[in-house]
């Protein structure tokens, strides 16, 4: 599937996830975003508070922080995720082990009204509604925004996943220290 034409001049709206949870998980976070606004055709519109999270597969591992970032971008989809893998690769991201520990894990959860399927580029993220801490932070920069295959606001979202008792935060929100 396509992703959505810009206007002439104009940007689209995209929201991201980031997390970290090898160093200084805080620090990663704080770099990325401050490496994204640095993107040509990129401008940050806002950024969750920090929420520390439990792993969620792969091996033994550290705790997360996990954020929601908020941008608008004349950039296409696919220029913007090659601009954030760039980003992971200049703090230290290693892909070696699937599901692995890192120093930086940033993913485009939305773009725009976009569904696109482009073999490492999946839009909507596939998983972000099977996941609290994609969307508690979302919830907190964007409750009202729907999901563009599901229909639903990521309010709604955030409550049914509560209510299927999956996916729960079990760690505390660091937004107080912020």
């Amino acid at each position: 599937m396509a992703e959505e034409e810009l206007p002439p001049g104009g940007k689209v709206s995209v929201f991201l996830g980031l997390g970290s949870n090898l160093g200084d998980r805080r620090g990663f976070i704080e770099k990325a975003a401050s490496m994204i606004a640095e993107v040509e055709g990129v401008e940050w519109k806002g950024l969750s508070g920090l929420l520390e999270t439990d792993p969620v597969g792969g091996p033994p591992q550290g705790d997360y922080l996990n954020a929601a970032g908020e941008l608008a971008t004349s950039l296409s989809c696919r220029e913007l995720f090659g601009n954030l893998q760039q980003i992971e690769t200049k703090l230290g991201r290693v892909r070696k082990v699937l599901n692995g520990p890192r120093t930086i894990d940033l993913d485009i959860l939305l773009f725009g009204d976009s569904v696109i399927e482009e073999g490492d580029l999946l839009v909507p993220h596939p998983r972000m509604c099977e996941r609290s801490f994609v969307l508690e932070p979302l919830c907190e920069i964007a409750p009202g925004l729907v999901h563009p295959c599901e229909g639903k606001t990521i309010a709604q979202l955030l409550e049914d996943l509560r209510e299927k008792g999956a996916g729960s935060v079990s760690s505390h929100d660091e937004r107080s220290e912020t």
